[in-house]
């Protein structure tokens, strides 16, 4: 095992020591050559040490470098040097974080992350939190703890009775929300077509001023931090008030974008957002934790426990805070490992300063972009930058040539009725060289499909 280990370490070393200098995107040959893992099941095993050798010489060219400091495509993280190190420690304990009797080590650290979440975020004390797969399922765990409560004050109990029979809930989200939100509403039978909708600014963020006079009880109401776009953020403070009015929950989607309250120069975009009653995010974006990392908070714990909590003669019953009776699983890994470790080793202030560098490095994006005469479509208010670079057809094959050169890697969007490509900063691996670097490939290519457009 020792050999083993240790070979893998330095198989792993040395891929994340060649992604400053590789293609970020894998290269057609080596996409082409991942075939050669589409082969029969053999009758006989491989030594342990072929598995690795074969996973690296075939796996290792397709991948794509996210975890570099030139991939601007998704809201995508790296991972710090340190989740990757205790994510390897946490794999070597092999625990099951369902039960603090199965690994009392992963129950505490899991506390400990939440409640140092909790307090980075500035949400108010006593709220809870859970573990999940990404922000989907996070999303899931506290709008099903909202569907509980809104269902309990009248008089429905929903995890025992199903919603056959139900009184509807209104749920109401803005036009911009993310699609994960819709699926976890069609995960919980709340439908994700039988929303009302808020209209949305220029920026994505719903319009306080036209927020409807009154909603139907018992509500939901959906909001955001960070629009997958623009990066805007919903009015929180006049979102609270109006919900307050119906007696609604209000659930905020901040995949990345609550993590903009980790710092003292962009926490005004999420101003009021502590006012909610259930936050989902998503640490493996800017945390920079490996995958998967997503994570629930819910302002009432009984509201999430109601929600997610089992009985069964082989569990326990003693009064202590069981993980499995907080989320949607019970078999899961112990993923407040990665959490602790990112935060002990970053501290308050490395997790505003690496929010804060990825916000100025989309700036300098923005700029860089604008002074090379492309149209920046967003106001650059977080990490994310909207830029179109031409018409449809120019921006698709600028799109394309900046994909396939592979200095870096950004992603075609529709934005406001526009064809146009995104860049989402999201990782600590990020510098300074890697945007001038980015910049001079973008700029290139744009011209160059400009070119190929005149010919045409």
């Amino acid at each position: 095992m020792d050999d083993l280990l240790l070979d893998t370490a330095r198989r792993a070393i040395r891929y994340r020591n060649a992604l400053p200098e590789r293609s970020v995107a894998p290269t057609p040959q080596a996409i082409a050559a991942l075939d050669r893992f589409r082969e029969p099941l053999a009758q006989r095993g491989t030594s342990a040490s072929d598995v690795i050798a074969m996973l690296d010489a075939i796996g290792s060219p397709g991948t794509v470098a996210s975890a570099g400091g030139r991939y601007f495509g998704f809201v995508i993280g790296s991972s710090l040097p340190v989740t990757v190190a205790a994510n390897w420690l946490a794999t070597a304990w092999d625990q099951n974080a369902a039960l603090a009797v199965m690994s009392p080590t992963a129950a505490v650290i899991e506390e400990v992350a939440l409640a140092w979440l909790v307090d980075l975020f500035g949400l108010p004390d006593g709220t809870a939190g859970t573990f999940a797969t990404g922000a989907t399922m996070a999303s899931f765990a506290a709008l099903a703890a909202a569907r509980h409560a809104k269902l309990r004050e009248v008089a429905w109990d929903v995890d025992a009775d199903g919603l056959f029979g139900a009184p509807p809930i209104t749920v109401v989200l803005g036009e911009e929300a993310h699609a994960s939100v819709g699926r976890a509403l069609a995960l919980l039978g709340l439908g994700r077509e039988r929303v009302r909708t808020l209209a949305a600014d220029a920026q994505g963020a719903i319009r306080a001023d036209a927020l409807p006079a009154a909603i139907e009880a018992p509500a939901i109401v959906c909001a955001q931090a960070g629009n997958v776009n623009s990066g805007a953020s919903d009015p929180f403070d006049a979102l609270r008030d109006w919900s307050d009015r119906a007696g609604a929950w209000l659930h905020v989607d901040g995949a990345f974008g609550l993590f903009a309250g980790a710092s003292p120069s962009m926490r005004a975009q999420v101003r009021g957002v502590e006012r909610a009653d259930s936050w989902a995010t998503d640490a493996h974006k800017w945390l920079n934790v490996p995958y998967d990392s997503g994570i629930a908070f819910v302002r009432d714990p009984e509201a999430l426990r109601g929600a997610m909590a089992t009985a069964a003669s082989y569990l326990p019953t003693q009064p202590l805070r069981e993980p499995f009776h907080f989320t949607p699983d019970f078999s899961r890994r112990a993923r407040g490992v990665e959490i602790v470790a990112a935060l002990r080793s970053l501290g308050r202030t490395g997790v505003a300063a690496l929010v804060e560098r990825c916000c100025r490095h989309a700036r300098r994006f923005a700029e860089g972009l604008r002074a090379a005469g492309f149209e920046i479509l967003n106001d650059v208010v977080l990490n994310q930058v909207v830029v179109a670079l031409g018409d449809d057809a120019t921006s698709a094959r600028a799109i394309e040539r900046i994909q396939r050169e592979g200095v870096c890697w950004c992603g075609p969007t529709r934005w406001r009725g526009r064809a146009a490509m995104r860049i989402s900063v999201s990782s600590w691996a990020t510098r300074d060289a890697d945007v001038e670097r980015s910049l001079v490939s973008i700029v290139r290519c744009a011209a160059a499909a400009s070119r190929t457009g005149e010919a045409a």
